[in-house]
C-alpha cells in the first residue's frame, strides 16, 4: 500500500477545501471499492469486464480523463487500491463516485483492445448480458453498446446482432448505466474481429392471421389511405382548393378533352346539316 503524501498544489488545494487529512496505512473506503475486481462482482455490473492493472496504471490508456473525472487523481488511486486518504463521508461519496465514472471511461477504451475484446466475447458466448427478446430470434445474445460516446447522453442499450434492433437491459441496475463506458463502436468492433459468430440475419417475420388466412396488412394499408386521400380531396374541394393529386389531375384533363371532343362532334354535325 503506497502513503500518499501532500507535496504538490492539487494536494494543498484539496487540504485546503477539505480540511486536514490523515494518512493512512488502511483504507477508509468501504468493502464494495477495496479494489476493482469487487466492482466488477457487485450485482448491477455484470456488464463490465474486469480491466487488466497494466492497461489501468498506464497513463497513456488515461489521456485526457483527467479533465472529465472530478477528484481525478484520488478517484484513480481509488480503482488501484492505492488510496491512503481519511475523510469525512461526503468527500467520500464524491470520490467513490468519481471512480466509478472513471472506471467507465476506461472501460469503453479498453473493450475495444484485444484483450478487451476477448474478455467481453466470453461473457457474450455465456449470454451475460442476455437474451434478444424477439422470439423470432431464437434467444440471441446480446451485446451492450451506448447511443452516444459523450457521458450522459443516454444510458446502455442491448444490440441484437441477429434482428439488427436495440433493447432496453430487463434490470433497473443495468438501465441506469451510461452507454458512454461501452461506447458507439465497440459491438461492431467485436464483429469485426470474430466474424464467425455474427449471425445469419433472420427472415422469418410473423404472418397475423385470422382463422387460418393471412391478414394482408399491405392491402389494409393501402385501403386507409386511399381513404384518407378521398377525405382530403373532399376537404379541399369544399374549400375550393386545389387538390394537388395527380389523378386528379388527369382525370379533370381527360374530362376536358372529352368536352373538347363532344364540341368538335357538335360543330361538324351542325355543318353536316348545313
Amino acid at each position: 500500500m503506497c502513503t500518499h503524501v501532500i507535496d504538490s498544489e492539487y494536494d494543498r488545494i484539496f487540504a485546503a477545501e477539505w480540511g486536514p487529512l490523515m494518512i493512512l496505512q488502511s483504507p477508509w473506503w468501504s468493502d464494495w471499492w477495496s479494489n476493482y475486481e469487487n466492482f466488477i462482482s457487485s450485482r448491477g455490473n455484470e456488464y463490465f469486464c474486469e480491466i487488466d492493472e497494466e492497461y489501468l496504471t498506464d497513463r497513456f490508456n488515461l489521456t485526457g480523463l483527467n479533465t472529465e473525472v472530478q477528484y481525478y487523481q484520488y478517484a484513480l488511486d481509488l480503482v488501484t487500491d492505492v488510496f491512503d486518504f481519511d475523510c469525512d463521508d461526503d468527500m467520500r461519496e464524491q470520490i467513490e463516485k468519481s471512480a466509478r465514472h472513471l472506471y467507465g471511461l476506461v472501460h469503453a477504451r479498453y473493450i475495444v483492445t484485444t484483450r478487451g475484446l476477448a474478455k467481453m466475447l466470453e461473457k457474450f458466448k455465456k449470454s451475460d448480458f442476455g437474451k434478444c427478446p424477439r422470439v423470432m430470434c431464437e434467444s440471441q445474445p446480446l451485446l451492450p453498446m451506448g447511443q452516444s460516446d459523450v457521458p450522459n447522453a443516454s444510458p446502455v442499450k442491448l444490440y441484437c446482432a441477429r434482428c439488427e434492433d436495440l433493447y432496453n437491459p430487463k434490470s433497473s441496475r443495468h438501465a441506469v448505466i451510461d452507454g458512454a463506458y461501452f461506447g458507439t463502436s465497440f459491438h461492431n468492433i467485436l464483429f469485426q474481429v470474430y466474424p464467425a459468430m455474427l449471425p445469419p440475419k433472420s427472415q422469418r417475420r410473423y404472418e397475423p392471421r385470422v382463422f387460418g388466412f393471412k391478414v394482408h396488412s399491405a392491402a389494409a394499408l393501402a385501403r386507409w389511405q386511399a381513404d384518407k386521400k378521398d377525405e382530403m380531396k373532399d376537404r379541399l374541394k369544399t374549400l375550393k382548393m386545389e387538390t394537388g393529386f395527380e389523378e386528379e389531375d388527369e382525370e379533370e384533363d381527360d374530362d376536358e378533352d372529352d368536352d373538347d371532343m363532344e364540341t368538335a362532334e357538335g360543330v361538324e354535325g351542325a355543318a353536316a346539316q348545313l
